[in-house]
């Protein structure tokens, strides 16, 4: 007998026997409340399903052996598996029981959700639907089904087709109450505005809230989107530079003094010498291009010790910097930015539209509109448009973010674009800005 086959039937073997131990232990524990002899207390009679389901005990969940199991993901479940046997493991949302032989539930798995439904008599019993009942929500369960495709949509999962369950197995379960109800912070301020108005009352969840309890935060759809579209950006980001034949290096964020002037800094003491949080790698990046690197990027953390409380302020950030020698015009630099964010939003609408709808039902936008070939005006030519909306504002001088706010709403009614490229700015504002920063 080959070593694989040895394995294979030791795994069966021991799957086998952790069934029959739960089965054991699940009858045991039935026929317990009979053993007290308390008058008038209907006891169900034993199960012969009692090993399709029941708490998983925790040196069960230890590394013992390999089943061979396959595990299906939430977000793999579609109409091509109709009628297909999967196994999923995810965490219980909501619990909603019709009558005493049925109930359905769904099941979130990163962001993804689908609905399971249970359904006595037959392949599962009225006692699996009274235990599917006790497992409180946010638990973790394993479960194994066949995909059916129900005749009209379903509103409240991601998942189009639902999980009929014919075993059930709480791997990990949850608190009665938590603190935070997942449903509840994964609502959008409208929707939650119009409970008010038809007598629902959602519940709204305040940052406050969110950020003490941010484990269960981070659950929300909304949440599991944002983390996946920062990773595909930073991703795109650094493929596209990769293609272009730029270089990533890696910067110090300790420094010994500010890296771009001014008083936006985190200072602290390192070995009784002053230091600094870094403020820019904008001196390592044009120490890269003397050095003949050529052309260089860097993905990494920003401080900035900023006094304002705006979303434009933030005191640390993940920065997104290249740096390029130029042969002969700036516009080589632009050239390489324009094509760089078409690129990434291109790959985002393409790669990401599971992520994009699962954001903008929780916080609604209106998709970004950009040109193949991005929009350049000069500074002259924005002044002027501003001007011509009676905005006054100092040709010579920078501008404030109200007016860089009415210009973009000028540009995307005359031009259709919200992302544009905005250049030749005067000496004066450009000095500004190096004493500023």
């Amino acid at each position: 007998m080959e070593p694989e086959q040895q394995l294979s039937k030791k795994a069966a073997k021991k799957e086998a026997a952790k069934a029959e131990k739960l089965r054991r232990r699940q009858e045991a524990a039935a026929a317990a409340p009979a053993a007290s002899g308390v008058a008038g207390v209907s006891i169900d009679p034993p199960d012969p399903l009692a090993a399709n389901y029941g708490d998983i005990p925790m040196e069960d969940l230890q590394s013992k052996a390999i089943s061979g199991r396959v595990w299906t993901t939430v977000s793999a479940l579609t109409e091509e598996l109709k009628d297909r046997t999967v196994l999923i493991r995810g965490r219980v949302q909501t619990i909603r029981a019709l009558g005493k032989n049925m109930t359905f539930f769904t099941v979130r798995e990163k962001g993804y959700t689908v609905q399971c439904v249970l359904v006595a008599p037959g392949i599962v019993s009225s006692q699996m639907v009274k235990y599917a009942m006790t497992i409180t929500k946010e638990s973790f369960v394993d479960i194994e089904g066949v995909v059916k495709v129900p005749p009209q949509a379903i509103k409240e999962t991601s998942q189009q087709v639902e999980v009929q369950v014919r075993k059930i197995y709480c791997v990990n379960r949850a608190a009665a109450i938590l603190p935070i109800n997942v449903e509840d912070a994964s609502r959008s301020e409208a929707q939650i505005e119009k409970s008010l108005e038809t007598g629902e009352k959602f519940v709204r969840v305040n940052q406050d809230t969110r950020l003490n309890y941010r484990i269960l935060d981070l659950r929300t759809p909304a949440n599991q989107a944002i983390y996946r579209l920062e990773c595909q950006v930073s991703n795109l980001f650094r493929q596209y530079l990769l293609d272009e034949d730029f270089i990533e290096i890696y910067t110090p964020k300790l420094t010994a003094g500010t890296s771009e002037g001014g008083a936006a800094v985190f200072k602290l003491d390192y070995k009784k010498q002053p230091a600094c949080l870094a403020q820019s790698p904008q001196l390592h990046k044009q120490m890269a291009i003397c050095g003949d690197l050529g052309r260089v990027f860097i993905v990494g953390p920003v401080f900035r010790a900023e006094d304002s409380y705006t979303h434009r302020h933030l005191c640390e950030f993940t920065g997104l910097d290249i740096e390029m020698e130029i042969k002969e015009h700036y516009s080589e630099v632009m050239d390489v930015v324009d094509r760089l964010f078409v690129n990434m939003f291109d790959k985002l609408n393409e790669r990401c539209k599971k992520e994009l709808e699962a954001i903008g039902k929780q916080y609604p936008f209106t998709p970004l509109k950009y040109m193949r070939e991005t929009l350049r005006l000069t500074f002259e030519e924005g002044i002027q448009m501003l001007k011509d909306a009676g905005i006054e504002v100092d040709p010579l001088g920078d501008l404030n973010t109200e007016s860089e706010r009415i210009l973009g709403k000028l540009v995307l009614e005359k031009y259709g674009t919200e992302f544009y490229i905005l250049h030749r700015y005067p000496l004066a504002s450009t000095f500004l800005y190096n004493a500023l920063s």
